[in-house]
């Protein structure tokens, strides 16, 4: 039997209460997650790389950027296999029990081939989507320097190229006993 993303084992899910099988609830939060997280390997060893990104439900696939060279580079040109996750805290959920002790969330997990963008102009038209999501107020050539050619060469563009996902939730109720934000520190 073929691997299709709905008998993929890599997404096969334990928790089913918590599975999302909308597809359209798992773009809309690619799209509004600030970052996420690229896990490659190389010679057995995980390597995790935070980043922004930019889901282009187009040709269904992640695009990002790095430096040029690194070891983000490195492991994608040594084997095209990735994964990578974005999730979202909220309210932690007080109980009697240790084990009970819990947290609400979003998370959509990819699998997929990672390649590095060769074509510039595709380079630099990903980019442009990546500079909308984040910069959707600024205009290029009226708020910054557009996009140079030297630029583009200097950075590695990335795609992933989406071969199965999944997604799961966990919302408690909005009067749940003592639930809580996370008071995390300022960076």
């Amino acid at each position: 039997m073929a691997i299709t993303p709905e008998n993929d084992p890599r997404t096969a899910m334990r928790r089913q209460d918590r599975a999302v099988e909308d597809d359209a609830w798992i773009r809309k939060f690619l799209a509004r997650s600030p970052q996420g997280i690229t896990a490659t390997v190389h010679d057995g060893q995980p390597y995790l790389n935070i980043n922004t990104f930019v889901y282009d439900e187009s040709t269904h696939s992640i695009y990002m950027h790095t430096a040029g060279s690194g070891r983000l580079r490195t492991n994608v040109d040594a084997d095209e296999r990735v994964c990578f996750c974005v999730s979202a805290m909220g309210r932690l959920l007080p109980a009697d029990t240790a084990r009970e002790l819990s947290v609400e969330y979003d998370s959509v997990m990819i699998f997929g081939r990672g390649t590095i963008v060769t074509d510039t102009e595709l380079a630099r038209a990903k980019m442009l989507m990546l500079i909308e999501k984040y910069f959707p107020h600024l205009r290029p050539g009226t708020d910054y320097r557009p996009i140079t050619q030297q630029e583009i060469e200097e950075i590695s563009v990335y795609r992933i190229a989406i071969e199965s996902w999944s997604a799961k939730r966990k919302v408690a109720p909005t009067d749940f006993p003592g639930a809580f934000e996370f008071a995390a520190g300022s960076i």
